[in-house]
């Protein structure tokens, strides 16, 4: 929990001016492609802004000229242009309303489908770092934020400003001495609007950073819930989940308390308008120096000036807040992947699998290498294994040769080409890796094989299935190859989703196979299923295998055992027992009865 505060802290801390101009330009390039229609939803603001205006200013003629002269045929006209201007600004708003509407949609539309391909593309060094609870509040919640800015909250925010100036205007034509009066209330305003601004908007800032945490905190703990309930740690996890979510909700009530004194406060201030409009006014009509149509008209006037400016302040707000959202939003999209293509890459006409590691250095952060000084060569076609303790660097390896990172020193080729050279998408497409942690997504068995690849036929699906001995298990499915697949494939045993995942390695046929710890948590009979396949399907292919049992690796051309990030011993199975090292100590450990009988 502690180290969630100092998180919050520091991301709360790390947020920039209120309303940082460069952020907020940048907002504004969003509305680019829709430059157009922005531009007529800012005439129909202007519209509706004069209409709401000129209503008032009918009043003292409706008033002065047509009731007081009995004028009933004016009086009619007057209502029928009142009621002509209700009518027509309600068709205006109804259509600016539309278009904002649609205009925001749109917006929040190519902003999150950026954000979302952005995202997809970053190196996984970025994901070490980075909770995925947060990543998705800044693609839902923080892009959601936004829809109020880009639908309609500059386009009406620019309407307000335009009413209170059409409002301004027509007051001190009516009387210029009595709009001064009235607006003796305005610095009172000024002060109340100032810090209600600055409350609400340290408000708003807390309540986004404890948004991210909420939703990390939602998605970690789903996501390991296995092991919540295994260790019966529900109700520790519930009252934590409970301080946070505390911690939210208090925040948000501040800033509701903040708006519950401030409306009150502009309408105190509004009210306070009206009696000076009354007390003054009323009395220069006692003396015909005004008539009661143009007080009228002043309260009129009055009660719709501060209309817009409690709309303002919200609209402030709003904007404080996707201040807030636009920079998380932005300082996602600037970072960089550290792992970038070449500018121009090296075609791979046709991978062999020669794979050759030259004095690779690598470390995961700053100095403290995983990998040190590591080189070897794998030739095209051999079958190579990795074996060693927990934390030896044979994961990493894998990582390595599919460019998720890059190295330190040294240099990684691929058919004599340093893989630097290679765009990252041909050099991936060429390597077919199973992990043991099998990660399936929603949908269905096909789509967990194709990942929805066109280019991959039925024919290289069904190869995949009979090749892997998965073609028993889904006959018996109800719906075959079409069985629907849950979140991660929960319904599925640990053996059957490596063997989904094992068809999908396939079906893209790569040139280099990648087991990683493939068969571990398999049983006898599924292992046998997998084992088979592999000898079938490691002819012509280079094939990397990383395992902790031994017997699955006893038949490879080549084993290389990895301690501390260093190549200690290379050779094939009986060469590394005669030498009676590090691998044939691994080797008495893990079958210490057969080997006392050798």
């Amino acid at each position: 929990m502690g180290v969630r505060k100092i998180a919050a802290k520091k991301e709360e801390e790390a947020l920039g001016k209120p309303i940082d101009s460069v952020i907020f330009k940048r907002l504004l390039s969003y509305f680019k492609p829709y430059k157009w229609y922005i531009v007529l939803a800012i005439a129909l603001t202007i519209l509706i802004s004069a209409l709401a205006a000129v209503r008032p200013r009918l009043t003292p003629i409706a008033v002065d000229d047509m009731i007081v002269n009995k004028n009933l045929p004016g009086l009619q006209i007057i209502v029928m242009i009142l009621f002509g201007t209700l009518v027509l600004q309600g068709i205006i708003q109804y259509a600016m309303a539309y278009l904002t509407s649609w205009i925001g949609q749109k917006i929040i539309y190519d902003l999150r489908k950026k954000i979302y391909k952005h995202t997809i593309n970053l190196n996984l060094k970025f994901y070490d770092k980075n909770p995925i609870g947060r990543l998705v509040t800044r693609v839902t919640n923080d892009v959601e934020v936004l829809y109020e800015v880009f639908s309609s909250g500059l386009v009406t925010a620019f309407g307000d400003i335009l009413t209170i100036v059409w409002i301004l205007y027509f007051m001190f034509s009516l009387d210029f001495e009595l709009t001064l009066y009235t607006l003796a209330v305005l610095p009172f305003l000024v002060y109340a609007t100032s810090v209600f601004r600055k409350a609400v908007r340290n408000s708003y800032r807390k309540i986004r950073v404890l948004l991210a945490n909420i939703n990390t905190y939602i998605q970690e703990h789903i996501t390991g819930i296995s092991v919540v309930q295994i260790f019966g740690n529900e109700k520790r996890t519930v009252d934590e989940f409970e301080k946070i979510n505390r911690e939210h909700t208090e925040e948000n009530k501040k800033s509701i308390m903040y708006y519950a004194l401030f409306f009150p406060v502009v309408e105190f201030l509004g009210a306070a308008a009206v009696g000076v409009i009354i007390w003054y006014g009323g009395g220069q009509v006692l003396q015909n120096a005004v008539s009661v149509g143009v007080i009228i008209a002043f309260v009129q006037y009055t009660e719709m000036f501060f209309r817009p400016i409690r709309d303002l302040a919200e609209k402030y707000n709003i904007l404080q807040t996707a201040m807030a959202s636009s920079e998380r939003i932005f300082n996602l999209l600037d970072t960089t992947n550290p792992v970038l293509d070449p500018e121009i890459p090296q075609k791979l006409d046709r991978v062999k699998g020669n794979i050759q590691f030259k004095n690779v250095w690598f470390a995961y952060n700053d100095e403290d290498y995983v990998l040190k000084n590591v080189s070897f060569d794998f030739k095209e076609g051999e079958k190579v294994a990795f074996v060693g303790h927990t934390g030896a660097g044979k994961t990493t390896i894998i990582n390595l040769i599919n460019r998720f990172y890059d190295v330190n020193k040294g240099e990684i080729k691929i058919d004599g080409v340093n893989i630097k050279d290679i765009n990252q998408k041909e050099l991936r497409r060429n390597t077919g890796i199973v992990l043991q942690d099998v990660f399936l997504f929603s949908g269905d068995i096909r789509y967990n094989i194709d990942l929805g690849n066109k280019d991959i036929t039925e024919e290289q699906i069904n190869n995949a299935i009979d090749n892997v001995g998965l073609r028993k298990f889904i006959n018996e499915l109800p719906d075959g190859l079409y069985h629907k697949v849950n979140e991660r494939g929960t319904t599925f045993s640990v053996g059957q989703r490596q063997l989904i995942s094992f068809a999908r390695a396939l079906a893209y046929n790569p040139r280099i196979l990648v087991l990683d710890e493939a068969t571990s948590s398999v049983d006898t009979e599924t292992e046998i299923l997998v084992q088979n396949a592999i000898k079938k399907l490691i002819e012509g292919r280079t094939s990397i295998i990383i395992a902790h049992r031994l017997s699955t690796i006893q038949s490879c051309d080549k084993i290389i055992v990895m301690h501390k990030g260093e190549v200690k011993e290379m050779g094939n199975h009986q060469e590394l027992l005669n030498k009676k090292g590090l691998y044939y100590k691994l080797y008495q450990l893990q079958y210490k009865e057969e080997f006392q009988n050798l």
